[in-house]
């Protein structure tokens, strides 16, 4: 699985909508039927972009650690994803009065939880 690189492809599978969320997460995922502009890629391969702004998590290391699970997980689902890009976007903040560690091991393994949880509600193709 690739990953998305440029801001415009960001950009062009955000504005297809939302496919599924959790309290944490959203996942989005391009539609050419639904897309406004043409592709900034190349359609039918499996591409995946992950978003953590620094409004829901304030530290880098934190970022990276979600990031780091947003992949981890994905590959792991990666047979049941339709060949398009996809965006998986931090959308909250998880509380820090549960979660006081940046990188703590409670905070990657609810993080992975919320992912499998996200993933097991994307529709089937």
């Amino acid at each position: 699985m690739e990953h998305l690189e440029q801001w415009a492809q960001f950009q062009a599978v955000m504005s297809c909508g939302v496919v599924c969320k959790t309290p944490h997460f959203v996942l989005h995922r391009w539609n050419p039927a639904t897309a406004p502009e043409a592709a900034p890629f190349v359609e039918g391969r499996l591409l995946l972009g992950a978003l953590t702004p620094k409004r829901w998590a304030k530290r880098a290391v934190t970022r990276n650690l979600i990031k780091r699970q947003i992949y981890e997980v994905s590959a792991l689902y990666a047979h049941e994803l339709t060949p398009t890009p996809h965006v998986v976007r931090l959308r909250a903040e998880f509380d820090k009065r549960h979660f006081v560690s940046a990188s703590s091991l409670a905070l990657k393994k609810a993080v992975r939880g919320e992912l499998t949880q996200l993933f097991d509600l994307l529709p089937k193709p």
